[in-house]
């Protein structure tokens, strides 16, 4: 379940910029504005997949501000993505120029967008350029009606053509009661773009290129496209206002996650799973949830985590690029990268590092950790149990206290212990070992070596008991207890060993 549409059917655009040189400074951060996360994502990569969803013959980034933190990320994430870069900035005019540089002659469109604008979905992009090519115009602007428009760019219009666009600062007092904003993302005619850049001035306050006054110049009719029948600007008002929301701040950024958040819970419900918290339960847009599954507060579930159907999770619970099969409960669990089948019962405070493989039925218990580890089916391992790199058989049963052993603190070893067995209590069990089907460790336990099947392990200290040693031993103290001592002067205590 994801906020953005399937991938629209449109081809035929031949680029689309993204602009992502800004400093971000208000997020008062080391790391890129870009790279903050929005549903486990960054920015970046939902601006990305926005854009790739127009199948563009080009598809730019244009960055600057910490460019090497970005740079790092495209070519992790999207490698097939160019870049461009603007060294500085000096307005939105000038980092699309820096974009276009090295496209060489462009025919049909050219989309510009942003990098912070994370809800803006592909569907949207293409519903813009539909509106742009029917319309005929050479520039469309997307557009939404705000209840509260201060500080934005107001949209002019004469009927369906948008005559200019005035910033709030320049706008008289009647302009200032137009609801009706300007996002900053648009669609132009690739030649007219071309022709408005090369001829954009800085001569402002600011000293800045402005992408607007290529708007301008299109409304008045100073720029011309290669279909000289097209002309004019028009408008793409979206009624989803969050479709045009920047984030500039970690405030910002909050509002947006938490929009994202509510409308993946929305969706879940709505395909009949149950969210007992909605505002404690965080679901990032790769999971996929079965019918009739559970989920309790405190629950998040990240990356591509599966849940089968009837399957309860929570509450506190935080699942990371897991599978859960159908009928599981998986409760007050911290688990990455593992697997837990059928039937399979987990927690509370469990943790299941990466390889961790449950098999159906499976119980792990209070204070257990796992890590690569495959439990068969119908095994049991009730508390207070560390099992590493071990592959355990089924209708095992390991009780409390139980450690595998699996490091010497340079090399990390295995242990197999076959169906059927049991390891007692605070059985510590030193790998390499292969413990049989069937066999039994003692409790309290120490295991070097190999267990036949069916065998008896035990491996510790006989004990001895001593009837009457406290008495004794209170006795023989009693005489420098009277004088104020805790002991007697040397060699005339004895400890418990020598006793025993």
């Amino acid at each position: 379940m994801t906020t953005t549409s399937d991938q629209p059917e449109i081809s035929g655009v031949s680029a689309v910029i993204v602009l992502a040189a800004g400093g971000g400074t208000r997020m008062k951060s080391q790391r890129s504005k870009l790279l903050h996360e929005v549903a486990g994502r960054p920015m970046l990569s939902w601006a990305v997949a926005a854009a790739r969803g127009l199948h563009p013959d080009h598809l730019v980034v244009v960055v600057g501000h910490l460019r090497d933190q970005v740079e790092a990320h495209l070519a992790e994430d999207a490698p097939d993505v160019a870049t461009a870069v603007q060294a500085e900035q000096k307005g939105t005019g000038h980092a699309v120029a820096r974009g276009l540089e090295g496209l060489g002659d462009l025919g049909g469109e050219v989309v510009v967008t942003y990098g912070d604008v994370p809800m803006l979905t592909s569907q949207t992009l293409a519903d813009l350029v539909r509106a742009h090519r029917d319309g005929g115009y050479l520039a469309t602007v997307l557009t939404a009606d705000v209840p509260d428009p201060t500080g934005y760019g107001r949209i002019l219009r004469q009927g369906e053509r948008v005559t200019g666009i005035i910033e709030h600062k320049d706008a008289s007092p009647t302009q200032r009661l137009i609801s009706e904003i300007n996002s900053g993302i648009y669609v132009f005619d690739a030649e007219a773009l071309q022709q408005g850049v090369a001829a954009l001035s800085n001569d402002n306050a600011q000293g800045e290129y402005y992408l607007t006054d290529v708007v301008t110049m299109a409304a008045s009719g100073r720029l011309s496209g290669a279909d000289r029948s097209r002309g004019g600007v028009g408008a793409h008002r979206t009624d989803d206002l969050w479709q045009t929301e920047g984030v500039n701040d970690r405030v910002q950024l909050a509002r947006i996650n938490a929009e994202v958040n509510r409308r993946i819970l929305e969706g879940w419900m709505r395909a009949g799973v149950t969210v007992a918290d909605p505002d404690t339960t965080w679901i990032q847009p790769d999971v996929d949830l079965g019918t009739d599954v559970t989920i309790l507060p405190g629950t998040l579930l990240n990356g591509a985590t599966s849940v089968g159907e009837g399957a309860t999770i929570g509450p506190d619970t935080t699942l990371t690029d897991c599978e859960v099969g159908a009928g599981a409960v998986v409760s007050r669990t911290e688990a990455t990268l593992a697997v837990v089948g059928e039937g399979v019962r987990v927690g509370p405070w469990a943790n299941l590092r990466p390889g961790t493989v449950l098999d159906a039925g499976v119980r792990i218990g209070a204070f257990v950790e796992t890590k690569n580890a495959h439990l068969g089916s119908g095994t049991a391992v009730p508390r207070l149990v560390y099992a590493g790199d071990v592959t355990v058989g089924r209708d095992v049963t390991i009780g409390a206290g139980a450690m595998f052993a699996n490091t010497d603190g340079s090399t990390t070893s295995t242990t197999t212990v076959g169906d059927g067995a049991f390891v007692g209590s605070n059985v510590v069990i030193v790998a390499p070992v292969d413990i049989a089907e069937g066999s039994f460790l003692a409790a309290g336990s120490t295991i070097t070596q190999d267990v036949p099947a069916g065998a008896l392990a035990i491996a510790r200290e006989r004990g001895h008991i001593s009837p009457g040693w406290v008495a004794r031993h209170q006795e023989h103290e009693a005489p420098s207890q009277s004088s104020g001592h805790r002991s007697g002067t040397p060699g005339t205590t004895s400890s418990p060993e020598e006793h025993l």
